[in-house]
């Protein structure tokens, strides 16, 4: 089996500045070739609806189901199959994200602008919301968590879950013991793009939803895309997951190490980047590395997520943290023993680990935070999910007569120079009607 080196893993000693536009890049994400068949999939469900979701699904998932609705049954038996121990864990980690979120609530503020002009602005569910969960090696029960408790906090009225059927044609029980405790309203057992395309249009079994949330292959992450073309809204957009480190001199390889790994086994195509200001840890790094990684069940998969991988050597913290912040990534460890100073430092990242004893897999799960983040460099401009994104916002002003009296003159000055004259009469009118109210 191919041993961790330096020839492993691309090694970038003191690069130039005007190299570190390609050392960020992320490979090319290629969805033309199969947006077609995503559009197809999405269109057949269109037409012929669950007909349509059961011939994908025999054909993707191989296994034939009857009923895409889990039952109140199967719901209570994963509650028993699943450990008791587990079960605490997954509570654990709802209430800490209960917590943080239940924070992120805000208060109506009213503003007067000018006296009798009132304005203010008031955070509304989004009414129907679509939740997809990947099925896969892994089940993703985290996910589950991740999406429904901020949902269920915003007062989102519907709550649907799509997550794929088993050879079985069951859903794991984790899945479903997370989807019961965090008030999903309906689950069906229906994956792929042809999951998104029942959410975005809606079936004989499965409602249509406004927004739909959740992690998936390129399939997935196509037809969410296709979905907003059908006036659906969606979380993001999605790539490979990815994490970044810093570790100066007091970071410890092994951690580092660990934090690589465990991005790395999501997947082949996972970033992992490690930056650097110590020649020294490198060489420690792909010792625990390869140390680790015999230990990993998924050792295969996190050996070629290594493979595209990319560690960097710099001059010092400050060139680090500016590299960093270029690389605008999904997670971001500060593997140091001043990582609450560089934290202020960091303007783009979709969420940030601080300090040795901070890994990037508690936030995934039970430290809070919420794990559903921009992906391949969108940090830039995206932030991740929180109860915002599962709300609309909506704006409101009251005038009273003495605020039109107030505000009035300058609004038709302005309509009238943009030559809007509807404008200025919709104030020349209530002006003139308060003024024969006054004189009489």
């Amino acid at each position: 089996m191919m041993k961790i080196t330096q020839k492993t893993i691309q090694v970038i000693r003191y690069p130039q500045r005007s190299t570190w536009k390609s050392i960020v890049e992320r490979p090319l994400i290629e969805f033309s070739s199969i947006e077609s068949q995503v559009r197809s999939i999405l269109e057949n469900v269109k037409q012929y609806g669950d007909h349509a979701l059961k011939k994908y699904t025999l054909e993707f998932d191989k296994v034939e189901v009857d009923d895409f609705s889990v039952s109140a049954y199967e719901i209570e038996a994963a509650s028993h199959n699943l450990p008791e121990i587990l079960k605490k864990d997954i509570q654990l980690a709802k209430q800490n994200i209960e917590k943080f979120h239940v924070l992120q609530k805000e208060l109506v503020k009213k503003i007067e602008t000018v006296p009798g002009v009132t304005c203010w602005r008031k955070s509304l569910p989004i009414q129907r919301v679509g939740l997809y969960v990947p099925g896969g090696s892994a089940p993703l029960f985290s996910t589950v968590l991740m999406l429904a408790v901020p949902a269920k906090i915003a007062g989102c009225s519907e709550i649907i879950l799509c997550t794929p059927p088993d050879k079985s044609g069951r859903v794991h029980p984790a899945v479903l013991y997370a989807a019961s405790i965090t008030g999903v309203t309906n689950i069906f057992k229906v994956g792929g793009a042809q999951a998104i395309a029942a959410m975005t249009f809606g079936t004989s079994t499965i409602p249509q939803v406004y927004k739909i949330f959740g992690p998936g292959n390129q399939y997935v992450t196509v037809a969410k895309q296709l979905a907003t073309q059908y006036g659906v809204a969606i979380d993001m957009p999605a790539g490979p997951s990815e994490v970044a480190i810093f570790a100066d001199a007091t970071a410890h390889a092994s951690f580092v190490a660990a934090d690589l790994l465990s991005q790395a086994e999501h997947g082949i195509d996972s970033q992992v980047f490690l930056v650097t200001t110590e020649e020294i840890l490198i060489s420690a790094v792909l010792e625990q590395l390869e140390k680790q990684l015999s230990e990993l069940p998924r050792a295969e998969i996190a050996r070629q997520a290594l493979s595209g991988s990319k560690i960097v050597l710099v001059h010092d913290t400050y060139e680090a943290i500016e590299l960093l912040n270029e690389y605008a990534a999904e997670h971001l460890i500060l593997a140091s023993d001043y990582a609450e100073k560089l934290a202020e430092k960091i303007h783009t990242a979709g969420s940030v680990f601080l300090g040795h004893f901070t890994p990037e897999s508690a936030g995934d799960y039970a430290s809070g935070t919420n794990h559903t983040l921009p992906t391949n460099a969108f940090a830039r401009s995206y932030s991740g999910v929180s109860l915002d994104s599962f709300v609309k916002k909506i704006t409101f002003q009251q005038i009273t007569p003495d605020g039109i009296r107030h505000l009035g003159p300058s609004v038709e000055r302005m309509a009238e120079a943009e030559g809007l004259h509807a404008h200025q009469k919709a104030v020349r009118y209530r002006l003139e009607y308060l003024a024969k109210q006054f004189s009489a």
